[in-house]
């Protein structure tokens, strides 16, 4: 445990930001899957378009980098065209 005052206040902080990362992060993650579970059906474009929302957001908020944003909103879009094609 940190000692100096500065030092217990960057913990503060520190603290504060992972949780909120992780929020984001979470709802990231479930959107991607409910996009990956709505292939081929007919709420398919909505649910791929709202996990793109929270891709960008996360991106936005520094929780990913924009390229890696951007490869998974393209890795996702080619993931749920396979999995409408197959069934």
């Amino acid at each position: 445990m940190a000692n100096i005052k500065s030092a217990m206040k960057r913990n503060r902080q520190n603290e504060k930001r992972r949780l909120r990362n992780q929020q984001v992060s979470s709802q990231m993650k479930t959107y991607t899957k409910r996009a990956l579970a709505a292939a081929g059906t007919d709420d398919e474009a909505e649910s791929l378009n709202q996990a793109n929302k929270y891709i960008d957001k996360a991106a936005s908020k520094g929780v990913i980098h924009a390229n890696a944003a951007s490869r998974k909103k393209s890795r996702l879009a080619k993931a749920v065209k396979a999995a409408a094609a197959e069934g």
